[in-house]
């Protein structure tokens, strides 16, 4: 009788359907994953908006009963499904953002995400409203999140069910944003090297980069992979494993360890896997984090600070969002659907900030 080496098996069977997508496959049909706004849609938007304003609403303070779209809103949660269930993202096209105050802008985007989901804090700071802007940093220092610079992002998930960007200003060149499917990347472990994968299902020393919560070490363990109550999760940042390594107490890293991480890093980066969206002002992406990664391409920005490219940031804890395993709760607080995500540190103040700071 043949003995089949435990080694040699998958940890758990295939991903099938809709969020085990290729990139090239979803790049020849757009259509699918991109949402285009009406003009009486955006009528819809400026309408709800101008509500917020005359009841004197602050954004972080803005909840969906405040941002009524009774023409959009059906059209959200019908792609807000498509996010959580189906294929982990979607592109709405067509907010008016140019020549726009930045509030309005603001309170539009804040508004729609509110039918997504609950903002969450991005940092130590409370930001509710995230600024991706270029700030003259380096992820050299371990403090600085990639955001805060030009650099490449690497693909990487965040702390929240859905990720969401409003493109306000492009740069010159480059800042791409590119996504890829984690059940995708399992499958393709799975089959052709499950030894490797069977490595991502235990845990990796993680740096927080600075922001600790109350209690906590600067740095906590997490697999890359989980599969829990039927659903294979992912959460996962190459920078902040690689920066765990500046704590002599964290888990080192091993050459097996290694060689696992830089097998999903080349599947991710695969043009034959991901998938890379070219940003217009005014497009709305979101992205289910636990099946998907994404990345942002370097990029060379304009030298006017007026022309620089900047984008709007939400995390989001989605209702009748997944399950998560108990240990999300190291990074994510609580582990309540709907209520569960973002980062709070002593001295947090949770605000919705209109610059980068």
């Amino acid at each position: 009788m043949t003995t089949i080496s435990l080694e040699s098996k998958p940890p758990r069977p295939l991903v099938e359907g809709d969020a085990a997508w290729f990139g090239p496959d979803l790049a020849a049909r757009p259509e699918v994953w991109t949402y285009h706004l009406s003009d009486p849609e955006r009528a819809e938007i400026a309408a709800a908006v101008a509500g917020v304003q005359a009841r004197g609403t602050d954004i972080a303070d803005i909840t969906r009963a405040d941002f009524p779209l009774p023409t959009l809103g059906p059209v959200l949660q019908r792609l807000r499904n498509d996010v959580l269930n189906g294929r982990g993202f979607a592109l709405i096209r067509g907010l008016p953002v140019e020549d726009r105050p930045m509030a309005d802008s603001a309170m539009a985007y804040f508004g729609i995400g509110t039918w997504f989901g609950l903002a969450r804090s991005q940092n130590a700071k409370g930001h509710l409203l995230g600024h991706v802007r270029d700030l003259g940093m380096s992820t050299d220092d371990p403090r600085v999140r990639t955001y805060q610079t030009t650099e490449r992002q690497h693909f990487h998930t965040d702390s929240c069910d859905i990720v969401a960007l409003l493109c306000l200003k492009t740069s010159k060149t480059g800042g791409l944003s590119s996504l890829v499917s984690s059940s995708t990347i399992y499958n393709v472990m799975a089959t052709s090297r499950p030894d490797l994968v069977r490595r991502l299902f235990q845990p990796f020393a993680t740096d927080r980069r600075g922001e600790v919560p109350e209690g906590k070490q600067p740095w906590f363990d997490m697999p890359v992979f989980h599969d829990f109550q039927g659903y294979l999760s992912a959460i996962y940042s190459r920078t902040y494993v690689r920066s765990s390594q500046r704590f002599p107490e964290a888990r080192r890293l091993t050459e097996t360890d290694l060689e696992a991480l830089d097998y999903f890093d080349a599947l991710a980066e695969s043009s034959a896997l991901r998938l890379d969206i070219t940003f217009r002002p005014g497009d709305m992406q979101f992205v289910h984090n636990h099946t998907l990664l994404h990345d942002r391409t370097a990029f060379v920005d304009w030298p006017e600070p007026e022309r620089k490219r900047h984008l709007l940031r939400l995390w989001l804890a989605a209702p009748g969002a997944r399950p998560l395993p108990p240990v999300y709760a190291e990074r994510y607080g609580s582990l309540e659907v709907g209520d569960r995500g973002g980062i709070i540190c002593p001295g947090t103040r949770l605000h919705a900030p209109l610059e980068p700071v």
